[in-house]
Formats: structure tokens, C-alpha cells, sequence
């Protein structure tokens, strides 16, 4: 990052209250300081301090408590230094994980997972323990997260700190508002490796995102291996944009990449744009083009030059394959297959197109996802349209939404993650403004398209696109403050949206960032922690 960018790498460190040393750490975090902002809060009067006798319990014989066990173990033991064993021997004191799936369990102590739904959990803190209990595995997974910021920043660190270890008494109940919380990765633009994927898995999980959208295919580049058209990898992977040598994911590397997505509750969508931003396949097979001819290799960053030749046969040859084995590859029910600035293709083609693919994806078994232009051919039933537009007032969408389409809104101007803050920005585009951290949280979901019913809202997504962006360091400042609030925005009910409370909230995960050493914009319009 360039020098006076004000990344957290140039940042003075946190102060001693920030950062969870010394004695003014005394006072435990609020329940209520948390982002995203839980739907329900009680205070209580004694808090938790886990100290180097805590267990952490949970129930015998549940894999998913022992598997959430495991993992939050491994969170606080390298900087607690703390031994807490997982274990299923019963008990009232220390870290409890329960999974409650009967409703007349929910009454006994408040610890049951009564109306918490798929994703829901409950956090009470007693003197005496912590307990989080939730109806499934993903519920105990998004409780821990909510735990970890509950204690001092400190506890992200690899080495151990010196505590202390304390925990705001009361119960914490929370749920959703949304079933789609997700991000995108262009990782065709510029190519990240699988562990980079992982790295932004991780910080993704922190804020309860739950869907990973692989952009996996451009014009610059084609990035998973594609058994039936092997060139796709070894030649349209090969460069990126500005001439780099590019790279893919072997099938092994994206089943890693799914493996541990779910392991963070994330499910992978996988993009194959389409009919435009293909030029990467063009290139590679010369029967994909209508002339019969290869273009070159593509190194830039204009858009809506290249589409496939949609009279062909040979084209939905080539779709049959690609789909067909990236479904083979994918747990999840979703699969995106783009739509978006294909200027090169004719509206009755791409209609034309679009009702030929869309049956495909369903052939194997998966609900198809485009961008909002799939609303301007034939939606398929059960389709999902995904937003990307900058004032909500296109009526084509707001009509798919009337006749069954799902929406999830990743309005341009406030969700693009690769968009300037300023004009100051080192990295990023602007063609849709600049974005900083108020506008990007500033909004509502339930009624930014005109004329959509707010049912019709699956979700929110923040995509980043890589046209500028080639670092891991390049990832995080450009989603670091934004993501945050994108991933409030997809949690949280709509009554704690408020933008004052919230940037105080945000500011508050400055030293947590630090801890974790994730790069981050030190947004003017956020009250930081004052610097020793």
C-alpha cells in the first residue's frame, strides 16, 4: 500500500483499553457493542471471566458442538495460553455449545434455541458461564463469532497476552434478517491463490457472511479446470489483467476451497459469466466464435466486447460441460451464470441464450443466479436476479420480483467494495462514485428497488472486483471498513440501523483488525481509537 494511504499497517498501535491490556480493560465489552448488531440484548449484572481452569463443554455425542468446540478452542488458546479442553463431560460451569432442536427444551434456563431458526443463536453470560446454544451447527458458529468480540481485541493474537479475559453478563438472541449474506471474489481479473481465498474466508466468517461468490471466469481469464475443455485453464488461465501470468484452481483446489468455506458456514456460488465477459474462452477454442477464429488473448479492463456465438450448437455443448462438471463440484444449491454487459450480443440472442442455459443449471440440479439483465429475457422459476445497478428504479427488476424472482441487491454505488472511497483512493474504479464507509451502510435492502416487494429480497452481497486489485493487501483495504456494513445491513433487523450508533460500533474493531493483521482504510468518517 503506498506510503500515507493510512492503512492499519502504518497506523500507530491500539491503545491499552483497545486493546484489551492493562488495567483498563477492566470493563468487559457491552453485549450491544457487537457487529453486526444483534436483534436482542439483555444485560445482566455479573460477567464471565474465562481463566485457566475454563472447560469448554459440549453435549455427548453431537459432532457439530464438538466440531464448534474444536474451533473456538483453537481461537483463544494462542493468546489466553489457556488449555481449555473441549469435553463432553457434563457440568454448569465454563463455555457451554449446546445444540437444541426440541422446543420444549427452550424454556429450561434460557438456554434453548427456541425461533432461532437456521442460523440463529442465543448467548447468555452468567457469572458462573458462558452459554451458547442454537438449533444448528451454523447457529454455535455465528455465536462464537459474536463471543470473540465480546472479549478484548487481544484474544485475535498468535502469541499469548495478558488478559484479563472477561465477558458483559446478560443474554444475547439472534437471528438474521436475511438468508443470503455474501461476498464476491473476482478472481479472474487478477488471480488469488487458494490460501488468499482462505484468508478472506476467514475475515468474511468474522461479520456472519454466509455465501462466497467465485467470479471464475472473464475476459481476462478462466480459473477452474474444466476436464472436457482442458484448454480453458491451460490457456485462457494463463495471463491476467496488465500481462501477469494469471493461474486456476484445480478441481482438488476448489474442493479445498468449498471444504473450508464450509467449515466457516459459507456456501460457494460458483460464476461462470456469460454470454459476454467470455473472451478467455474464445480464445481458448476457436469453434466458440462465430467466424471460426481465436482473438488474442486479453490483458486490459474494458468490458462487453466478447460473447459467445449464441446460434452454435457447439456453445451449448460447451455450457452442458462447464456446468455440468462445476455442479459435480458444488454442494451448494446455487450457480451463477452471470448475464451482465454482454454489449455484443443482440437482445433477441441473449434471450434467445438465456432460456436455452437457464434449464441446464437446472438439470443438475441447481437454481440459477445472474445478474439483474436476466430480468430483461425469461427468468427461469425459482431464479435469483442479483442487482448491481445504482438507483433501484429499473422496472424490469421490480417486475421479476412481482412474478417470483429473489433479489440480492449489491447496489453498485454502495456495495461495490472496489469502488474509491475518495479521489485520493490508491487502488479501486469509480465509475459508479466513490464509496465511503456512510453510504456503503447507509441504505435499506427491504426498499431500495421501486415497485419490488420487499419479500422479493433474498439478501445482500458485496462484491470485489479485481480489475486494480492483486494482493491480499489490496483485498483488505478496500473491504476494510465497508464489509462490515454490508454484512450489517444482511443481518441485522432494520430498527438498529443507525448510522451514528454504528460507526461507533465499527470504530471499535480497529484494534481487532490490527490483532488479526488485517489492512484496512482509516475512513475520515469513523472515530478510531485515540493512538498512544
Amino acid at each position: 500500500m503506498a506510503a500515507g494511504a493510512g492503512t492499519a499497517a502504518t497506523a500507530s498501535p491500539p491503545s491499552a483499553a483497545a486493546s484489551g491490556s492493562g488495567a483498563a480493560a477492566a470493563a468487559p465489552v457491552p453485549l450491544d457493542r457487537v457487529v453486526p448488531a444483534p436483534a436482542s440484548v439483555r444485560p445482566g449484572k455479573s460477567p464471565y471471566t474465562i481463566r485457566p481452569t475454563t472447560p469448554i463443554r459440549v453435549e455427548p455425542g453431537s459432532r457439530a458442538a464438538r466440531t464448534a468446540g474444536d474451533y473456538l478452542a483453537g481461537v483463544l488458546r494462542p493468546a489466553t495460553g489457556y488449555r481449555l479442553p473441549v469435553t463432553a463431560r457434563g457440568g454448569g460451569d465454563g463455555i457451554r455449545l449446546r445444540i437444541v432442536r426440541d422446543a420444549k427444551r427452550s424454556s429450561a434456563k434460557g438456554t434453548g434455541a427456541k425461533g432461532l431458526g437456521a442460523e440463529g443463536y442465543r448467548l447468555a453470560v452468567t457469572r458462573r458461564a458462558v452459554t451458547i446454544s442454537a438449533r444448528t451447527s451454523a447457529g454455535l458458529f455465528h455465536g462464537i463469532q459474536t463471543l470473540r468480540q465480546l472479549l478484548p481485541a487481544s484474544v485475535e493474537r498468535a502469541t499469548r497476552q495478558p488478559g484479563p479475559w472477561r465477558i458483559s453478563g446478560g443474554t444475547i438472541t439472534d437471528v438474521p434478517r436475511y438468508a443470503w449474506r455474501g461476498a464476491m471474489l473476482d478472481v479472474s481479473r487478477h488471480f488469488f491463490t487458494v490460501d488468499q481465498v482462505k484468508a478472506y474466508v476467514d475475515q468474511l466468517a468474522l461479520y456472519k457472511i454466509n455465501k462466497l461468490h467465485l467470479h471464475l471466469s472473464d475476459d481476462q481469464g478462466w480459473r477452474i479446470a474444466i476436464d472436457s475443455w482442458p484448454r480453458l485453464t491451460t490457456y485462457g488461465g494463463s495471463t491476467q489483467v496488465g500481462g501477469g501470468p494469471g493461474g486456476y484452481y484445480t478441481k482438488a483446489d476448489y474442493r479445498e476451497i468449498v471444504r473450508y468455506a464450509a467449515q466457516r458456514h459459507l456456501t460457494v456460488v460458483p460464476e461462470i459469466d456469460m454470454p459476454g465477459h467470455t473472451n478467455a474462452a474464445l480464445a481458448s477454442y476457436a469453434d466458440l466464435n462465430c467466424d471460426g477464429v481465436a482473438p488474442p488473448l486479453y490483458t486490459g479492463t474494458e468490458v462487453g466486447f466478447s460473447s459467445l456465438c449464441v446460434p452454435k450448437e457447439v456453445t451449448y455443448d460447451f455450457v452442458d460441460d462447464v456446468i455440468r462438471e462445476i455442479a459435480a463440484l458444488t454442494p451448494g444449491r446455487y450457480l451463477h451464470i452471470g448475464g451482465d454487459e454482454a454489449h455484443s450480443t443482440s437482445h433477441d440472442d441473449y434471450v434467445a441464450f438465456m432460456d436455452r442455459v437457464q434449464p441446464v443449471v437446472a438439470k443438475y440440479g441447481k437454481t440459477v443466479v445472474g445478474w439483474h439483465q436476466l430480468t430483461g429475457a425469461r427468468p427461469a422459476k425459482g431464479a435469483v436476479a442479483q442487482y448491481w445497478g445504482t438507483n433501484g428504479s429499473e422496472k424490469e427488476v421490480a417486475e421479476a420480483a412481482k412474478n417470483g424472482t429473489r433479489l440480492v441487491l449489491s447496489p453498485a454505488n454502495r456495495a461495490y467494495l472496489d469502488m474509491k472511497y475518495d479521489p485520493s483512493t490508491p487502488l479501486g474504479l469509480s465509475w459508479a462514485g466513490y464509496v465511503e464507509a456512510k453510504q456503503s451502510y447507509d441504505w435499506d435492502p427491504g426498499s431500495y428497488i421501486a415497485g419490488a416487494p420487499p419479500s422479493s429480497v433474498l439478501g445482500v452481497e458485496a462484491p470485489l472486483w479485481s480489475e486494480t486489485l492483486s494482493t491480499s493487501a489490496h483485498i483488505e483495504y478496500m473491504a476494510f471498513p465497508r464489509l462490515p456494513g454490508i454484512a450489517e445491513l444482511g443481518w441485522s433487523p432494520r430498527s438498529t440501523h443507525d448510522w451514528d450508533d454504528y460507526r461507533v460500533r465499527l470504530a471499535a474493531q480497529a484494534p481487532r483488525w490490527d490483532a488479526l493483521g488485517i489492512d484496512y482504510y482509516r475512513s475520515p468518517q469513523i472515530p478510531w481509537p485515540a493512538a498512544e
